[in-house]
């Protein structure tokens, strides 16, 4: 009895394992989405690649083939994936991660820029306000003093920046 059982399990093992041997497929559908898929793609999908192999999903009712449209897709995607496909979703998650680090560090660094560059621009103008006198380097390095009109002129520019910088 034992002996009939264990044969009848390794027959239904042995079966059930030569049919879970399907190719899956990923290519790019015409409006640009990824389609993944144990169908093969479309003769005209100039980007494809084969990833491994899945168990083929069970077909009940009519045994039409199903079209490879974005509905196809999203069933596919419903069945579990394979290592292959789970390594590549994970270096997709991986390479957005990183690029948002570094748009984020990017914007940071802006921000602070533009804080320094307010906070200077503010100095300035309080200094360029007072009776303090103020010199300016010269073509040759030499310091000179601003004179009234050169004094409201920086004044003039420093009012620029800080609408700029200081929003």
């Amino acid at each position: 009895m034992n002996k009939s059982l264990l044969i009848a399990s390794a027959l239904a093992l042995a079966t059930s394992l030569g049919a879970a041997q399907a190719q899956t497929y990923q290519w790019k559908d015409a409006s640009g989405k990824t389609v993944i898929s144990d169908t093969p793609p479309p003769a005209g999908v100039r980007e494809k690649r084969a990833l491994g192999t899945r168990q083929p999903p069970v077909v009940t009712g009519s045994a039409e083939p199903a079209p490879a449209t974005a509905a196809a897709a999203e069933t596919t995607n419903s069945a579990p994936l394979t290592t292959a496909e789970k390594e590549i979703e994970f270096r997709k998650r991986q390479q957005e991660a990183r690029e948002k680090a570094e748009k984020d560090a990017k914007e940071a660094a802006a921000r602070k820029e533009k804080r320094e560059t307010c906070e200077r621009a503010r100095n300035n103008y309080r200094m360029l306000q007072s009776d303090t006198p103020v010199n300016q380097a010269g073509k040759d390095g030499e310091l000179k003093p601003l004179d009234g009109n050169q004094r409201r002129q920086e004044m003039e520019r420093m009012r620029r920046i800080m609408q700029e910088a200081c929003k």
